[in-house]
Parts: C-alpha cells; structure tokens; sequence
C-alpha cells in the first residue's frame, strides 16, 4: 500500500526540512505553499517533496487542495511544526502496510509551550484525525480550524504526534491575535453581543476550568501562562465580534 503524506504550508523555512526528513519512509511527500517569501519552497524541493504553489485563499481549500494532489492508498496529512518520531511513522508505516477495515485513524498529540510538554489542562491527547484512506475523505470548512473528516469506521495510533506550537510568547500573542479575529467572525454569526458575560465571565470561567478542574496547573508557569493568555483570546474574539457588529451597523 502506498502512503502520501501532504503539508501546507507559508514560510515554513525553520521546520519545512525537518518535517520532510520525519516522514521519508512514506512514498511521496506534497507539499503546497502559499506564496512564501522565505526559503520554503526551496527547502522542501531540495528534500525530495513535490511542491505546488497556491494563492492562499484559506485553510480548507488549501488543504483540499493538497489532498487532491496525493496518490497513496492512504494519506497522512502534516503540519510543518510538527514532529513525527521514529516509532509514530513505524506505526503508521504498519498500519498502511496490513490494511484493515478502518478508513482513518486518529493520533494523540503533544503540544509544547515555551518548551514544555503541556500533559494537562486539556491539551493532550489531544487527538487528531489525521491518517486518512484516500477516497474517503474530506474537508469541513470553517473560518477557524478546518476538521478533517472520513466516511466509515475510524481508530488510535498509540503512539503520538510533537507539536512544538509556541516556543515564544511573543509567537503565541501574534497566533491568538489572528484567531481572535477568525472566531469573532464565527461568533457575529452566532448573534453575539458585546456583554458582562461574553467579555469577563466566559474568559474567567474558561480559565478556572482548564487551569484547576482540568489540572493545567500541573504545568508550572508555563501552563499558567498558557491558560491565562488563552482566557484573554476569550474575552478578545468576543471584544471583536463586538466592533465589527457595530461596524457594520454604521
């Protein structure tokens, strides 16, 4: 059986190699850039990937896209910051080679921030679907966070994917500027308004919820910051849903 493996990616030049040298036992690696303005593109052509350029028009169609450019039995999608290790491929590897029932497979994640593991506050196993048979799957669109998604019976991988999400705060701040400005789009939709609850209830109860029920304490300060900076991205996406409703009532 025949595995793709596809990466999307935009000035991506600080992983791209890395992520392509993780996965060389499958039997193509795409990768679709966005117009990057850095040394991306090259990278990934000097290590063995087919590379298509794209005007980035956003997530799902890019990775929509890049799907449609594999030709393995099974495909297994791969964002740049993140790391396969030796035994996750050796697994996947199996599970393309002795083909079974399942048409996808799930895989826990790690996410890293400033450098550490975060194992609680909900952010592992944190899995994700992302080892797909080829002909069963798709892509659902939404402005933030596209899903991926296949028809029939899915499983677990057991071992998991590196995600080095945020090795600077500084990094993260920018990351959760943008998202705030998707999801406010999404929630105007939803009717939000600007209110008490939106703007400093929901942020604090989000924190109180992933940083003591759910043990993001447990990470040290990094998990404080974590879970403090992302009830702030809360009450943010709500402030913003606010301005462009009132924008657009001018």
């Amino acid at each position: 059986m025949k595995l793709s493996v596809v990466i999307i990616t935009y000035n991506e030049e600080t992983n791209i190699g890395q992520a392509l040298d993780d996965v060389a036992l499958s039997d193509e690696r795409i990768v679709v850039d966005a117009e990057s303005t850095d040394r991306t593109v090259e990278i990934a052509r000097q290590h063995g990937a087919q590379v298509y350029v794209s005007h980035w028009i956003g997530y799902a169609v890019q990775r929509t896209f890049a799907l449609s450019k594999a030709t393995g039995d099974w495909i297994f999608v791969l964002d740049a910051d993140e790391r396969v290790e030796p035994e996750l491929m050796q697994e996947i590897r199996s599970v393309v080679d002795h083909d079974s029932a399942v048409n996808g497979y799930f895989i826990p994640r790690k996410n890293y921030f400033l450098g550490r593991w975060l194992r609680h506050g909900g952010y592992y196993p944190d899995p994700k679907l992302r080892l797909l048979r080829r002909g069963h799957e798709s892509v659902i669109e939404r402005p933030v966070h596209e899903a991926l998604h296949v028809d029939g019976p899915t499983g677990m991988l057991r071992h998991a994917l590196v995600h080095n999400a945020y090795p600077t705060l500084e990094g993260y701040i920018q990351h959760m500027n943008r998202y705030s400005s998707l999801g406010a789009e999404v929630a105007g939709t939803q009717g939000a308004r600007f209110s008490l609850m939106n703007i400093i209830v929901n942020p604090m109860a989000t924190f109180f919820y992933n940083y003591f029920l759910r043990l993001g304490l447990l990470d040290g300060y990094e998990g404080l910051l974590m879970h403090l900076y992302h009830s702030v991205y809360v009450s943010w996406k709500y402030a913003k849903a606010w301005e462009l409703a009132r924008r657009n009532e001018q």
